[in-house]
């Protein structure tokens, strides 16, 4: 299915036998030249209160990046940490999200309460790149449509062909386990290009409210329909369930009942081909790896056509732990978070972290999708 395959590194730490320092969560796009820029975070540990976004580029596709700059300033009256995405613009400027984490009440615990599975405070920003990722604007805040209290920054914006913005993301529980709207999965709404965000969009919703969607991705596709994946948590089972999609055939306004793909994994990112299937990069927890899944959408139907691992299915890194405390499962983790991508000559990217050698880094795939 693969073919042509590529990979190189985003990051990795030149020194780690004289500081920890590592790297998660990356975000990228490419510039209509070929220039890649790419967001990640870096810091002393996975939760560790020092993780902040760094922003990168590359001229050569991916052999070499260029030493990474911080994105946003510090805040000094604070202890925050933050993450981010990325989206390239049709005019040629960029916008990242960044959901900022203020660990100030917690600076000993990670960033949930393993007793509730609540989340520290957080606020959304947005900041603005006109010059290729080389500066960057103050960030503006945003003010969500309802209270989350917090919320999961899982994906970039995605810009629909009908002009509005989608930030795909879900509701999450504060600290202490308040959830005032429950758990919604679905988009932030803009009308005006990310000035404002004032409507609410749910994509996935089942009856019973025990099913949790994480890490949803929102795409559009060449039909104009909406594809939504995510990553299925039954709480009540405390237990996965079968990665889930939805879709919808008139803008958003409605969406099919969540249904299984027929897979079993984590942290699913979909990347959109010009024949209307569907590459789909997860963290699988059947099988070791990070694999690519190619299915299509039939009907309202989902059809897996051909997979393939592309890294850690021969490893213990590429194990998945899956017990019961789900916030104990979150530090287990060892890869994941894959950005997917379609460069300007035709060929895909996909960028994600994993542990190689104790330190986690930044890797980078490139292909083709071949004949089988």
């Amino acid at each position: 299915m693969l073919a042509d395959i590529e990979t190189g590194l985003v990051y990795r730490n030149p020194k780690p036998h004289v500081v920890s320092r590592h790297g998660y969560f990356p975000s990228v796009v490419a510039l209509p030249d070929g220039t890649l820029v790419a967001l990640y975070v870096l810091g002393q540990a996975f939760e560790s209160t020092d993780l902040h976004v760094y922003v990168t580029r590359s001229e050569d596709g991916g052999r070499s990046w260029q030493p990474p700059a911080r994105l946003l300033p510090p805040t000094p009256e604070r202890l925050t940490t933050d993450a981010a995405r990325l989206t390239a613009l049709a005019d040629g400027r960029l916008v990242a999200v960044v959901v900022r984490h203020d660990r100030s009440e917690h600076p000993e615990e990670g960033l949930a309460n393993p007793q509730t599975l609540g989340f520290v405070p957080v606020e959304i920003l947005l900041t603005w790149s006109e010059n290729g990722g080389r500066s960057w604007s103050d960030p503006e805040c945003v003010e969500p449509p309802m209270e989350g209290p917090a919320f999961e920054l899982c994906a970039p914006i995605t810009v629909l062909d009908d002009g509005r913005w989608l930030w795909p993301t879900s509701t999450w529980r504060d600290w202490h386990g308040r959830l005032p709207n429950g758990n919604r999965t679905g988009a932030m709404v803009s009308d005006d290009g990310g000035r404002s965000w004032p409507r609410w969009m749910d994509a996935m919703t089942t009856s019973g409210g025990h099913l949790i969607f994480w890490e949803s991705k929102i795409v559009q596709l060449p039909d104009r329909r909406l594809l939504a994946v995510a990553w299925c948590y039954d709480e009540q089972a405390r237990r996965d369930r079968p990665n889930h999609f939805s879709v919808s055939g008139n803008g958003g306004a409605d969406w099919t009942t969540p249904a299984s793909m027929g897979l079993s994994g984590q942290t699913m990112t979909p990347l959109v081909l010009d024949d209307g299937r569907v590459l789909c990069f997860y963290r699988r927890t059947d099988r070791p790896g990070l694999w690519a899944n190619l299915g299509r959408l039939d009907g309202d139907r989902w059809v897996n056509l051909d997979a393939e691992p592309l890294w850690g299915h021969q490893t213990a890194a590429g194990r998945t732990v899956t017990g019961e405390n789900m916030v104990e499962n979150f530090h287990a983790l060892k890869f994941g978070a894959p950005s997917a991508l379609t460069l300007p000559d035709g060929r895909h990217m996909v960028v994600f972290w994993c542990y190689e050698d104790g330190v986690s880094v930044i890797r980078w795939y490139t292909f083709r999708i071949g004949d089988r």
